[in-house]
């Protein structure tokens, strides 16, 4: 099984409805996020490709059809060059919407578990190479500057469509719905089933309000409620 789509857009600009309505096209499975919190054998791949920028693609990506999210959107001109016969979509938001929801929701994991997490010693050294490869690589330690965030994100989506041929390239936003997914897939719309949307930020800002009772838990309580914290925050 090979990659047929490759998704290019940063986090909280619709990866988690891709994902979704990639699926319910047809691609099996696609990869997200979440899936890395699934996997423990393939948060060390990544560990292992963000340190050392050695991967094995194939591998990692095996039984996927499709994959968007980071890490794998840090990664996209490799893959495009790995797959040369896969689609691009570069998922896209409003920037200061976009810039608000990361604020608010993933960027906040560190700041609120960076401690917990280095008792679970692979998640913690997956999200310190999380760490390394957006927060500090791509925006380089200044996330919090709100205009330079910006910045990057729109610098991002110019690169990208420097980068991907026009005919290989979807620039698409969540609020477009099928019409130009599927067009730009060649596949039918699907009948009476409205695309999805799945953007929870309240919930999120909810369960880190919990951070407190996680950090004050034993190692077990700590390792299973985090674990499950994670997998929700990047569900979204």
């Amino acid at each position: 099984m090979t990659l047929k789509v490759i998704g290019a857009g940063y986090g909280r600009t619709g990866t988690n409805s891709l994902k979704i309505a990639l699926e319910e096209l047809g691609l099996e499975k696609c990869y997200h996020m979440i899936e890395v919190m699934k996997n423990p054998s393939h948060m060390r791949q990544w560990t292992k490709i963000i340190e050392s920028g050695q991967a094995d693609w194939e591998s990692l990506f095996d039984g996927y059809q499709a994959a968007v999210d980071w890490p794998t959107s840090a990664f996209y001109k490799e893959l495009i060059a790995a797959y040369p016969d896969a689609k691009v979509i570069l998922t896209v938001r409003d920037p200061e919407r976009w810039y608000e929801s990361v604020l608010s929701t993933i960027y906040q994991v560190n700041n609120k578990f960076g401690r917990a997490l280095q008792l679970i010693p692979i998640a913690g050294r997956f999200f310190n190479g999380i760490d390394t490869l957006v927060w500090d690589g791509i925006f380089h330690g200044r996330f919090e500057d709100k205009t330079y965030a910006i910045q990057t994100f729109n610098q991002h989506i110019e690169e990208v469509k420097r980068a991907v041929p026009s005919e290989r390239l979807l620039i698409f936003e969540a609020k477009q719905g099928w019409e130009p997914l599927c067009r730009f897939l060649n596949v039918p719309v699907p009948a009476k089933k409205p695309y999805p949307h799945v953007n929870d930020s309240a919930r999120v800002k909810r369960m880190l309000k919990i951070a407190p009772v996680l950090i004050a838990g034993t190692l077990t309580t700590i390792t299973i409620l985090l674990v499950m914290f994670v997998r929700t925050l990047l569900s979204v």
